[in-house]
């Protein structure tokens, strides 16, 4: 038997509320019992999918085999390790989960507390959730034909939990004893309460032990990892392509759980610098799918040749997953932005009700909590009652005002200034020590109110660099009204990365995607260790012991309703932090593609999701 013992046993415990964790995660939920290996877990009760399930329910069995799809990207990379913090990484080979480093476990877009096995055929845990143990298939291999073994997956997840990017650490803290139980055969045992962690222990990717090691991994690099997946990266030309090639001898062909998936032969990312020039390409058929983020154009720009002449057809992809968090976001690291004050002036200037008309007709809507769209957000303006007003009350003298009483967004105006707004605001910066001196908003020393508001030229996942650079523009108008002085900087990736990861900036756009199972991530979202370990997505620098006490509560609930009781009242103190300046999202994601690319009529409750493009798609015609 092969052991892994965690060394400072007693040092984990401490490190527990300061952890971080991987963004792909699982909700803990009520206790399940597994007497016996199962080919998948689930949060409660069983999965949905019996043990011989012959394919997801979003894919196609049927789906044609063959063809190239061509997509975009915006940007550059330098590295194909997105598994390190440092680079600039190609995306693709992190974002497309199972594609090229695959995991002992899938997760299902159908059920947000399933996953079923991948690598693994089985897991078993006990009813505590103390420990869990995964039993490999022996028919595993890597694309160099050698066998994926438990020496693999123990490398894997020491090195990841020691030099990975940060979002790998907490649950590597959490795991007091990794050990070989048996050929085929890895047990992780638990040293902390959290319900979550037998189903993150099958979400890590599995890299080959004998291709790093004996480097530093934590450096980044375009060697080209080898995985077991349906696809090897074939050709990475940084800042032009990237792409993946099918393997011919994917051990995982014939699995159900991959029945329908990965049918294109070919998946290439082709890279722009700049969106404009991206939309031209679609145009002229050198891409072959457009996400539209602006459902003005989305409305009036899609009658060119190959639109009309139907090579091109629209879809819109519905979801039910949460809105996420996507507006400005202000650095409390910077002393202007320290007072909750501030923050709400901030908010009170930004017109969302004129943004919204202006820039896309009205058509979006505005995110009201980090949650909304689902029965996990907290209802804005409302009291908060039973569980989770006696989740809250202990905390009742540290949290930002209306956190219990009910928090709102202002209406806004449809006149380009908002001026009710206005005056709250500039009364607001008045009560926190701003004034405006000879026409510039000043503190009591005389140092102006000046700031910078950084944005990435490429754009975010769910906005363009345009629609940002215009917000940004609107917004910095309405502030000088104030007399504050904005300086609004566009930088390209590799700078813009390098700073938001050292959080180097006053204000930014921030776009954070939302599960329907929120869970340890969320600590490597808001915990106060990323005030300052560079690379968590903390970007507004909060400290807040209850909203880690939260996130605790919803590690180790032992009802659906107390789970749901514990991310209302999070949703609460993050939306009340006034943290973000919230932009408006769509339930919808607005895709035209090519006319012989198709997808299943049965649509995941994620939607347009990690997991959807390209992996259950298909080419009708079988053309390149």
């Amino acid at each position: 038997m092969r052991i892994f013992k965690k060394p400072n046993k007693s040092a984990i415990t401490g490190h527990f509320l300061a952890a971080l964790l991987v963004v792909s995660t699982v909700a803990a939920m009520p206790r399940a019992t597994l007497a016996e290996p199962s080919h998948g877990i689930a949060m409660y009760g069983e999965p949905a999918l019996p043990a011989d399930f012959t394919s997801l329910p979003y894919a196609n069995p049927e789906a044609p085999k063959g063809g190239t799809i061509r997509l975009a990207e915006s940007g550059s990379y330098d590295s194909l390790k997105p598994w390190v913090l440092r680079g600039s990484p190609a995306w693709p080979v992190f974002t497309m989960p199972g594609v090229l480093a695959e995991t002992l476990m899938l997760r299902s877009l159908d059920e947000p507390f399933t996953l079923y096995g991948l690598l693994a055929e089985s897991v078993e845990t006990d009813p505590e959730r103390s420990w869990v143990e995964f039993t490999l298939r022996p028919e595993a291999k890597f694309s160099d034909g050698s066998p994926v073994t438990v020496e693999d997956v123990m490398w894997s997840y020491e090195t990841l939990g020691t030099q990975g990017h940060p979002r790998y650490r907490s649950a590597w803290t959490k795991v007091e004893k990794m050990e070989q139980t048996g050929p085929n055969k890895v047990r992780f045992t638990f040293n902390t309460e959290d319900r979550e962690l037998a189903l993150l222990m099958g979400m890590r990717p599995i890299l080959k032990k004998a291709q790093w090691e004996g480097k530093d991994f934590s450096q980044s690099g375009m060697e080209v990892p080898i995985g077991s997946g349906p696809y090897v990266i074939s050709a990475a030309d940084p800042g032009r392509s990237l792409t993946f090639t099918r393997n011919p001898d994917w051990w995982g062909k014939d699995l159900a759980v991959n029945q329908g998936l990965h049918n294109f032969d070919s998946v290439i990312y082709d890279y722009y610098g700049d969106n404009n020039a991206m939309f031209e390409s679609f145009k002229a058929g050198e891409i072959d799918v457009w996400r539209e983020l602006d459902p003005a154009r989305w409305a009036s720009e899609f009658n060119f040749p190959r639109a009309t002449s139907g090579e091109i057809v629209t879809s819109e992809i519905p979801n039910q997953r949460p809105s996420g968090i996507m507006g400005l976001v202000m650095n409390t690291r910077n002393p202007i932005f320290a007072d909750w004050r501030v923050r709400q002036a901030m908010i009170e200037a930004f017109n969302w009700q004129f943004i919204n008309t202006a820039l896309s007709g009205g058509a979006e809507t505005r995110i009201t909590s980090y949650f909304a769209n689902s029965d996990l957000a907290m209802t804005p303006g409302t009291p908060a009652e039973g569980r989770e007003l006696d989740l809250l009350e202990p905390f009742a003298g540290e949290l930002p005002p209306d956190t219990i009483e009910g928090y709102s967004l202002p209406e806004g105006s449809e006149q380009p200034t908002d001026r009710r707004a206005m005056r709250r605001g500039l009364k607001l910066l008045e009560e926190a020590g701003w004034t405006v001196q000879n026409g510039t908003l000043s503190d009591a020393g005389g140092r102006p109110f000046a700031f910078e508001i950084l944005l990435n030229q490429s754009g975010a996942a769910m906005t363009s660099a345009s629609e940002m650079r215009e917000i940004a523009q609107i917004f910095s108008e309405a502030l000088r009204q104030y007399g504050i002085q904005v300086t609004v900087t566009m930088l390209d990736s590799a700078q813009y990365v390098e700073r938001t990861n050292n959080y180097e900036f006053d204000m930014t756009w921030y776009d954070r995607a939302l599960s329907l199972s929120p869970g340890n991530e969320q600590m490597l979202y808001w915990g106060r260790a990323g005030v300052t370990e560079p690379g968590t997505r903390n970007w507004m620098g909060m400290d807040s012991p209850a909203a880690e006490a939260m996130i605790a509560e919803m590690l180790t609930a032992a009802s659906p309703e107390d789970y749901r009781a514990a991310v209302h009242a999070l949703d609460r103190i993050l939306t009340a932090g006034r943290y973000v300046i919230p932009a408006g999202y769509s339930p919808i994601s607005r895709l035209a593609h090519d006319s012989a690319l198709k997808f299943p009529a049965e649509i995941p409750v994620y939607g347009d999701y990690p997991g959807f493009l390209p992996e259950t798609w298909w080419r009708e015609d079988g053309a390149n």
